[in-house]
């Protein structure tokens, strides 16, 4: 292959890995990573347009750019006739992504059929909705369910508080309202497989990235039926789904012993992290593993009880844990090191 030809290439493939975050500026931006003229990238811009790689909108001064879907598919299934996510997955979704390298068909294969056995399982719902669609650069799938909601049911089995206290209990991992036939564990490594994943039921959006691995985001939805899981994966990734297990397990019987904790999910709406109460919401369950890192990321502060009863009481009573803090400010870090260090 030739020096023009190979360049050729890797400007085309820098502009389709960045025209969704940049669809006005993308030329620009290859313009200056390449050292080339915006005529020149334009040239490039429309070879994918022609290739039905991008699709161009807008007028010709303020041009938008966007990934061509290569496939579209959606398709609604009962719920109520012995619906088996094998069978959708063997039968609808394996032939639109076959010819993907065989680590991306594996982590699809995981995620989809996780997540579609939680609709059938649990939602209690009518029908569930399939939707993916693919682009040169990835694919993404949205499972929609009428269901109960996913945070509505948590909350009433588990006789929570409010639907963020489910969103806290779902990601340490090993929640399940179904313990006979469920581990807990298929939304825990499914988010953690997927370059994007969201789920949006009721009041909450929930959604972790794989670019920010300690990160888990809730907030504020106004999707006020059933539930909504976004999984998203870029279709040449390296990762695989061993990877994705064996960095939060242990041992030679591959058990899963590690989870992170999003700290400020422990809130309800503005309350600051003060109360012993607060702490216990905290800590419930974590004694199913063996390592816990505990993500203060959107937590300016914390009380000198809650700190008391996390870093001094609960890690008196379980030594043989690891308890790890991960984005605390200064503030929240004195406080934790004040409580480690007061004798009882």
């Amino acid at each position: 292959m030739s020096k023009v030809r190979k360049r050729g290439e890797q400007i085309r493939q820098f502009i389709l890995e960045n025209v969704e975050k940049y669809p006005s500026d993308v030329a620009a931006l290859a313009s200056q990573e390449f050292g080339v003229s915006r005529q020149a990238i334009n040239k490039h811009i429309q070879h994918l347009v022609e290739q039905k790689a991008l699709v161009a909108t807008g007028s010709a001064r303020k041009k938008h750019y966007q990934l061509h879907p290569q496939i579209k598919w959606m398709e609604t299934y009962d719920l109520s006739k012995n619906l088996a996510e094998d069978i959708v997955w063997d039968a609808d979704i394996r032939p639109l992504v076959k010819d993907l390298p065989d680590n991306v068909k594996d982590i699809w294969a995981y995620g989809f059929t996780e997540m579609l056995n939680n609709a059938i399982d649990h939602s209690s719902g009518q029908t569930v909705v399939v939707q993916l669609e693919r682009t040169a650069i990835d694919t993404q799938i949205i499972i929609y369910d009428d269901g109960e909601g996913i945070f509505k049911k948590i909350q009433r089995e588990l006789y929570l508080h409010d639907e963020r206290h489910a969103v806290l209990e779902l990601a340490k991992g090993k929640l399940t309202t179904d313990p006979e036939r469920h581990t807990g564990q298929g939304i825990f490594f499914t988010s953690r497989m997927f370059d994007e994943f969201a789920i949006l039921s009721g009041s909450v959006h929930f959604s972790h990235q794989f670019s920010e691995a300690e990160d888990w985001i809730s907030g504020e939805s106004d999707f006020k039926s059933g539930t909504a899981i976004f999984m998203k994966l870029n279709n040449n990734t390296s990762r695989t789904s061993k990877q994705v297990f064996d960095s939060f397990s242990s041992g030679d019987d591959y058990a899963f012993t590690k989870t992170v904790v999003p700290v400020r999910l422990a809130q309800y709406g503005n309350e600051k992290l003060v109360s012993r109460s607060q702490a216990k919401r905290l800590l419930a369950g974590v004694d199913k593993f063996k390592v816990v890192v505990f993500n203060f990321a959107g937590v300016d502060a914390i009380g000198q009880a809650f700190a008391d009863e996390v870093f001094r009481v609960f890690k008196r009573q379980h030594p043989e844990m690891q308890l790890v803090c991960l984005n605390t400010n200064q503030e929240v870090e004195q406080m934790i090191r004040r409580a480690e260090s007061t004798d009882p």
